[in-house]
């Protein structure tokens, strides 16, 4: 049975969560600047983004990423009511990375598992800049290879995203363990080779791990551990 050379993790809700109170924040910001109502920010903050959160996918460069933003930040003045330079100077002060927060003991963990001698990547499903989301989250030192599936051209839970991710951690998915809260992209990196677990820091999946510390706990030869890859 090979043995696990590398973890490849998600980012989001499995290395970070959103940080709510940073929406708040910013709110109160955008009110003791320029006078707009709190509350009504707050509200078309969190709006806009579940709106435009998702059409990103497309994007593939930095520069595509920054062109994204800027048009963020035009449709959000319209709906606050303010210029769209007061919207980009909210964007400078509360940039989309300030909104992540790590999970508990993120660093501990992954610190531990180099420790192990483990090499530790992160696939995620998110824009170009995913480095200074790692960095904001304060793991970025520790990752050995960070992929956003947009520089990639294919997200999860498509297949070549994880035979890419596993090239770049130059091993065979047979040798790459992936931890990932969504469970048709569990499913699909077991499809390629990979030993996978699904992560619910809630605890609703009675069969998933339900935090970052349970991986210190498993040996280092996979692929059957308590009845998890059943």
């Amino acid at each position: 049975m090979p043995t696990v050379k590398a973890i490849l993790f998600d980012r989001d809700e499995t290395l970070s969560t959103t940080d709510h109170s940073v929406y708040q924040q910013a709110a109160a910001w955008m009110e003791a600047q320029w006078g707009t109502p709190a509350q009504h920010v707050l509200k078309t903050l969190v709006q806009h983004w579940q709106q435009k959160g998702e059409e990103w996918w497309h994007l593939r460069t930095h520069d595509d990423e920054t062109t994204f933003w800027n048009e963020y930040a035009n449709e959000l003045a319209l709906k606050l009511g303010v210029s769209s330079e007061q919207a980009r100077q909210l964007a400078v002060h509360y940039p989309y990375e300030v909104y992540l927060k790590p999970v508990p003991n993120a660093r501990s963990v992954l610190l531990a598992l180099r420790e192990k001698g483990l090499r530790i990547g992160v696939l995620s499903n998110t824009l170009p800049s995913i480095d200074r989301t790692l960095e904001a989250i304060g793991v970025n030192d520790l990752v050995d290879v960070a992929l956003a599936t947009c520089t990639l051209g294919v997200h999860k839970p498509e297949a070549q995203a994880f035979t890419l991710a596993a090239r770049a951690l130059n091993l065979p998915p047979s040798e790459v363990l992936f931890v990932d809260d969504r469970p048709e992209n569990v499913n699909a990196a077991r499809a390629v080779g990979m030993h996978a677990y699904l992560i619910d820091l809630k605890g609703q999946h009675r069969q998933a791990l339900h935090s970052l510390e349970e991986l210190l706990v498993l040996p280092e030869r996979l692929p059957e551990i308590s009845g998890r890859e059943r």
